[in-house]
């Protein structure tokens, strides 16, 4: 262990990792615990539009005038020997230049005592001014005449395509559900079309001449997701103003929070205040805001899962999961795959201007053994890959051999070195039984075992064999 930390220290030449610093998108400064700076690299330049030499060996406040040192990260962690981890700042450079990052702060600690800090920072400056653009065009539309307010409303339930017992439950019971004001659930992986079902929801509810808007909670930083669902009020926090966050704007209609299990534990508490009590309080105010909202939340993950890591807050779930649903994989209805195929080929038919027919036999058997990891999303590019080159009749298994991406290509490589002998069809037989085998027990490998009467370690063999991946049954 010594012999490579002295190898490390020999390579890692004050040049080397300040070459290693430059090369990262990320903002590095190394502040020593008198606050004096030591580092600064040039990502930091291009964030802050300052020259390194200009601001190594100053004062941190010295060079950051609008900061005090309750507002530093840097302050913070020196004093407190502390990491901060994902800390949304804003703060002025000297120049006068407003800077919006977010910042990991970490304190450099030797033999016990603190010795400075590094800070890395990613720049959000972009982000903000476009999330604030977005909270600009929502507050415009909300004066405008209701149904203006659902510009970006696409889907009804007649939208959902499939014919398996699956689909035709699930949409009966969300008809039945649209009717309510409850909060609801949605679980489903990537793919599967979560938001049609969300949009289909307010489209057959009372709500459907109120705002529908829907947040991706994985696409912002913490801390300005929070800003963007509640609302700022002029001065807390430089630069901010007066607006309504996106729960006063989906006022009378719903607010559909897409990958909620990527949102902080701090903000769920938040949000489940708003859930409890209908009220929202903007960043900085003192006084709280009804609001009438029906909230619709999505996770690709499965709740149980999130619930057992701590990721998804036990009281916030059974707040959200008052309706909960599963939208199925397209690998467990795949009788909806055919008439998934013709909805796309009408759609791109359309788009492209072309007179596709429909895939032939040998397409449609192997759209049905393909296991769809990327769901309808993953066949629907397929079907648009395949339609940028077929211009009419039926699509072959010679067309797609074109295709250029994924899992699927791969797939269509490797039958296609397979030529159809009796071997390969009883081996195509056999892994169909494993796989409905593993639909039935949930990917139990033991008790799909059972199943198909032969021992576990047989069965894990054929997996192999097949190169099934169990984990997409569980």
């Amino acid at each position: 262990m010594k012999k490579q930390e002295e190898r490390l220290k020999r390579i890692l030449s004050y040049e080397t990792v300040n070459q290693i610093f430059d090369a990262l998108d990320e903002g590095i400064i190394i502040v020593d615990r008198d606050y004096n700076i030591l580092f600064y690299n040039k990502t930091l330049t291009r964030i802050e539009g300052l020259e390194s030499n200009s601001v190594i060996g100053k004062k941190l406040l010295d060079v950051f005038p609008s900061l005090t040192p309750e507002e530093s990260t840097i302050y913070q962690v020196i004093k407190s020997a502390k990491p901060i981890f994902n800390r949304y700042q804003t703060y002025l450079n000297y120049k006068g230049k407003e800077i919006r990052t977010v910042n990991s702060t970490i304190p450099i600690i030797e033999n016990g005592q603190v010795l400075g800090a590094l800070e890395i920072s990613r720049d959000v400056s972009e982000l903000y001014d476009l999330s604030q653009k977005v909270l600009e065009l929502q507050q415009k539309l909300i004066g405008r005449k209701p149904r203006s307010a659902n510009i970006g409303l696409r889907y009804t339930f007649d939208s959902i395509i499939g014919r398996s017992q699956k689909i035709r439950e699930l949409v009966s019971l969300l008809k039945k559900v649209a009717g309510t004001t409850s909060s609801v659930l949605i679980y489903g992986e990537t793919g599967t079309g979560k938001e049609l079902f969300a949009q289909s929801i307010h489209s057959e509810s009372p709500r459907r001449n109120k705002p529908f808007i829907a947040q991706n909670c994985a696409a912002l930083p913490e801390t300005l997701l929070e800003s963007l669902l509640f609302g700022t009020t002029r001065g807390s926090f430089t630069g901010a103003e007066d607006k309504p966050g996106l729960f006063e704007q989906a006022d009378g209609g719903t607010l559909l929070l897409d990958e909620i299990n990527c949102m902080g534990l701090s903000l769920q508490s938040k949000l489940l205040r708003v859930l409890q009590e209908g009220v929202v309080r903007r960043i900085g105010a003192t006084y709280d805001i009804p609001v009438d909202v029906r909230i619709i939340a999505t996770t690709n993950e499965r709740p149980s899962e999130l619930l057992k890591s701590g990721r998804l807050r036990n009281d916030l779930f059974y707040r959200l999961s008052v309706i909960y649903v599963e939208i199925p994989p397209l690998r467990e209805r795949l009788e909806d795959i055919e008439d998934l195929v013709m909805h796309f080929i009408e759609k791109y038919n359309e788009k492209f201007k072309k007179n596709v027919k429909g895939v032939d036999r040998q397409v449609l058997s192997l759209f049905k053994e393909y296991p769809w990891p990327g769901n309808v999303r993953e066949l629907e590019h397929v079907i648009e890959g395949v339609m940028n080159y077929v211009d009419e009749g039926y699509i072959s298994l010679s067309d797609l051999k074109y295709l250029s991406f994924g899992s699927f290509k791969n797939y269509v490589e490797h039958k296609a070195e397979r030529p159809s002998t009796v071997k390969s069809r009883v081996d195509e037989y056999e892994k169909d039984l494993i796989i409905n085998a593993l639909k039935s027990t949930g990917g139990n490998i033991t008790k799909a075992a059972q199943l198909l009467g032969i021992k576990r370690q047989a069965l894990q063999y054929r997996l192999r064999k097949y190169g099934i991946d169990k984990k997409l049954f569980s």
